[in-house]
């Protein structure tokens, strides 16, 4: 689906902006059922790429799905020791419902060597919650500020963010506020290969856009590069 496909390559170049050295360990906390995992080893990174998932199933299906070790674990209660990971990576974690945000910035930032990063990709604007959000169990949106404030207070000593997903934002409004269906239901579906081509080529523009240094103002996603 297009909207995972610009996630994981957000995510790829937020990479490209860290500072963690060539061959450090990278944590993909809360990878699912493995797609982003899979396209951290076509990337190349130079990092060892592991994961985990609170849900066997996924682990099981992540770790075929990449080739990549995967632990059935809690993003909040690492298997891991103190300052031992260059990297982690979690994307739409925080936001779930059994998740405690606050836990799992708290594991990430003890697990993580002295300037290493985390990534953190949540979904933006807590007036958006809707039937999607219903569907797959965000119990919390972020704004910039929140999500900031989150991070530094956990201890990490620099933050940035940026929203994206700015330029369909309009009609995002529109189809979850203005035109919500009757029934619950989500936006996660087999989009026709012409939308798929369109929202793909809108997503290449914005991302253009922030690897030039672009901060968008506001979006349906919220990034966030934190380093300890």
């Amino acid at each position: 689906m297009w909207w995972y496909r610009a996630a994981d390559a957000n995510v790829l170049d937020a990479l490209g902006r860290s500072r963690a050295p060539a061959g450090s360990v990278l944590l993909d906390a809360g990878c699912g059922t493995g797609g982003l995992l899979r396209r951290l080893g076509a990337a190349g990174t130079g990092r060892l790429h592991i994961g985990v998932d609170i849900l066997e199933q996924a682990a099981v299906m992540a770790g075929r799905k990449s080739g990549a070790p995967v632990a059935v674990a809690s993003a909040g209660q690492l298997p891991f020791p103190d300052d031992c990971l260059g990297t982690i990576v979690s994307v739409d974690v925080i936001c779930h419902r059994l998740v405690d945000p606050h836990r799992v910035v708290a594991e990430a930032l003890r697990c993580l060597q002295p300037g290493g990063s985390l990534i953190v990709n949540v979904p933006a604007y807590q007036w958006m919650a809707s039937f999607h959000d219903r569907m797959v169990h965000n119990a919390r949106r972020f704004d910039r500020a929140g999500l900031r404030s989150l991070l530094l207070g956990a201890g990490f000593s620099r933050v940035r963010t940026t929203y994206w997903n700015s330029l369909l934002f309009p009609i995002m409004v529109l189809r979850r506020k203005l035109l919500a269906p009757r029934a619950d239901s989500s936006d996660v579906a087999e989009y026709s290969w012409i939308a798929e081509r369109i929202f793909g080529a809108i997503m290449g523009v914005e991302r253009a856009g922030l690897r030039l240094g672009l901060r968008y103002p506001f979006g349906g996603s919220l990034l966030a590069i934190a380093t300890k």
